[in-house]
């Protein structure tokens, strides 16, 4: 995470400002005109972690790398979406099969792939299993706590899906040719959505879709788009002697095809338009639960950019955090827009899965803090606290930090400018050894939370972290 001086705009006003620099800092919470003394810790917790000596890794490096790396339960979930669409062939490859049953099964993949990504859908996971008791076994918890891989079921979804719509190209370019009921225009509507999906799907490669992300981004929106559209389309040639309208109702595709539809355009219709009034960003339309996120645009059409929510201490609404990452917050910081369009609904994210466990340690480096300070200002987490950022309080503010020191007074605030980069694997160790949460969960960029996650689950410490699939 960069640490260059956020900006962040507001729909409504702005929050006073403090000065920096001092061990005593005076907050003002809500209306209140009380002031409260935040004392600031003179001395460094972690001194002395780097003599600490750290314990051997559980298994052996093909073991841990296989389970931890390469069989992720992201890649597990695909393979169980993959597998069953295996399942699904091998049956068709032995009783028979016609362009018109390939056609449901391309259409049920599809549905599958988008409702995955749907806000309602997302949120419903992270209810369900975010609401296991604390009382049950550690091991049923974290396998609940994994429910931010959900994307494995999109992704395996959409690949399969692709692959069954290659099968009902060629499928219905067979019977084209011995004269069946299968039109030219649905062969070539087919191959028409197949260049689109594959066009989808090589975008959304993790490599290119990291390094291009803003085309990835208009690809997958608008191929997407435009191929479900076809696929509406096609209903009409599988209709036979009915009637469209008596073909459609008994179409199962024709069914899945409109909760998809309704699916893509839900989020549209609860679009909203937010205006440029302070240098954060505050919305009133609705209180997030702690975890959640918002994506937020100032071009509702080419690009969505998400942010984690900070509900405000003892005030209605929520903030977001905008700090430099790329070439899109790098000119909203420097050209604040005078509007942002927010879409959907706030949706749930990774740290939703907190109220799973007695005791967290979170860990976040730079704007991560984000999605982290929303749990701290909820008061409702037994926690702790290492976060890593360049001057803090000069990134950040006065005002944000204070009020995690008020709420979390036990922080460990890391100041990479003035102590350079720790090894952090050994830190947050340091502090697992005394603090001894169930888990640990980890909000930074990609490289380091792979790092951090890897370097203590193969130490058998359970650690969490985003998985950046989108």
């Amino acid at each position: 995470m960069s640490g260059d001086a956020p900006t962040v705009l507001s729909s409504q006003s702005s929050l006073p400002s403090h000065s920096s620099g001092t061990e005593k800092t005076v907050v003002l919470h809500g209306d209140s005109s009380v002031p409260k003394e935040v004392d600031e810790k003179l001395t460094n917790p972690w001194d002395g972690y780097e003599e600490n000596e750290m314990p051997e890794k559980t298994q052996p490096r093909p073991v841990r790398n296989l389970r931890l790396q390469i069989f992720t339960v992201y890649r597990r979930l695909f393979s169980l979406a993959f597998i069953a669409n295996m399942a699904v062939f091998i049956s068709y490859a032995v009783r028979g099969y016609t362009s018109e049953k390939v056609a449901v099964v391309v259409v049920a993949n599809l549905f599958i792939a988008i409702l995955m990504r749907q806000d309602y859908t997302i949120n419903l996971i992270f209810f369900i299993l975010s609401s296991v008791p604390q009382s049950w076994p550690l091991s049923i918890r974290s396998l609940a706590a994994r429910a931010y891989h959900h994307g494995g079921v999109h992704t395996g979804s959409a690949i399969s899906g692709v692959i069954w719509l290659i099968l009902f190209a060629a499928q219905a370019t067979k019977e084209l040719a011995h004269g069946q009921e299968v039109s030219t225009a649905t062969v070539a509507v087919t191959y028409v959505i197949l260049t689109l999906l594959l066009a989808v799907v090589t975008f959304a490669y993790p490599s290119f879709r990291i390094a291009h992300h803003d085309v990835f981004e208009r690809v997958h929106r608008f191929a997407g788009w435009t191929a479900t559209t076809l696929v509406v389309l096609l209903t009409n040639d599988f209709k036979g002697g009915r009637s469209l309208g008596v073909a459609v109702i008994h179409a199962p595709a024709f069914w899945l095809m409109i909760i998809l539809s309704v699916s893509l355009i839900l989020p549209w219709i609860r679009l909203r338009r937010s205006s440029n009034h302070a240098v954060r960003v505050y919305f009133e339309y609705d209180t997030p639960i702690p975890g959640s996120f918002v994506r937020i645009s100032n071009n509702p059409l080419f690009e969505w950019h998400g942010f984690a929510t900070i509900p405000e201490p003892n005030m209605k609404g929520f903030s977001l955090l905008v700090s430099k990452a790329g070439d899109w917050t790098t000119e909203m910081i420097a050209n604040p827009p005078t509007k942002l369009w927010v879409r959907g609904i706030p949706t749930t994210g990774v740290l939703t899965i907190a109220p799973l466990f007695r005791r967290i340690l979170f860990v976040g480096t730079g704007s991560g803090i984000g999605p982290i300070a929303s749990h701290i200002f909820a008061g409702k987490a037994n926690h702790r606290l290492i976060w890593m950022a360049p001057n803090t309080r000069a990134t950040f503010g006065d005002h944000l930090v204070d009020q995690i020191i008020s709420k979390s007074p036990d922080a460990l605030l890391y100041d990479t400018r003035k102590y350079g980069k720790p090894n952090m694997v050994k830190l947050i160790h340091h502090v697992v050894d005394e603090y001894q949460p169930e888990v640990v969960c980890v909000i930074s960029n990609n490289s380091f939370t792979q790092k951090i996650v890897y370097g203590l689950r193969s130490r058998g410490i359970l650690t969490l972290g985003a998985i950046f699939d989108s």
